[in-house]
């Protein structure tokens, strides 16, 4: 069955080229796209789409507010922020939203087909150095625990901070990507998560994992 995703995004120019590409891949289907947020969970709602790319920059009603929409009508649905902004506010802003991956725009070809085939098998993709932003801003003031995890399940949390797809981690790990979704599974559920952008914002408040 084809993954249903639902597009934010005002560039019209940018809004046909993601379709076409999504659409060209064959396990994808576009079920809808549109240029803001306003009544954004009325058509989440109406269309049930599996994942949702969501711009931030967007007139009437922009990214952050769309997913706040969304997340109260519709918890479970997984929306990845897909923009040009790489400043703390809004970065934060849209974690504490309920965004479940963050990705730049430059990001755009195939790790956003990764991440959007990550989100659908439970986890999220965040860029690089989405992930050295919150570590900044959480160093300050980071008390270190490790949560009891395992080595292995330290390491694999240390790959998905670092913003590796569960395949990479996975060859990384000489493991199947079932093992990785089981050790994830864990990593969750020790550190009393939901989703890969909690894990990643509280593996670097409380130093489980370190960044340089």
């Amino acid at each position: 069955m084809n993954t249903k995703i639902t597009l934010f995004e005002d560039n019209s120019n940018l809004r046909q080229a993601l379709s076409a590409m999504l659409n060209a891949v064959p396990e994808f289907t576009v079920i809808s796209a549109h240029p803001n947020c306003v009544d954004a969970d009325l058509h989440i709602l109406s269309t049930q789409p599996d994942v949702v790319l969501m711009d931030i920059d967007m007139p009437e009603v922009n990214g952050i507010q769309g997913v706040k929409m969304i997340k109260e009508s519709s918890p479970t649905t997984p929306i990845i922020m897909l923009t040009v902004f790489e400043d703390d506010e809004k970065i934060f802003q849209a974690i504490q939203a309920g965004a479940d991956g963050y990705l730049l725009k430059s990001s755009i070809g195939n790790q956003l087909i990764e991440a959007i085939k990550d989100t659908m098998s439970g986890g999220a993709s965040i860029s690089p150095g989405i992930a050295m932003k919150v570590l900044q801003a959480f160093r300050k003031t980071a008390v270190k625990q490790d949560f009891g995890l395992s080595k292995r399940e330290t390491e694999v949390l240390e790959q998905l901070v670092a913003g590796q797809s569960y395949k990479l981690i996975a060859a990384n790990s000489f493991v199947s990507i079932d093992t990785v979704r089981s050790h994830i599974k864990n990593i969750y559920t020790k550190l009393q998560v939901n989703s890969a952008t909690e894990a990643v914002s509280k593996a670097l408040k409380y130093r489980i994992v370190e960044m340089d």
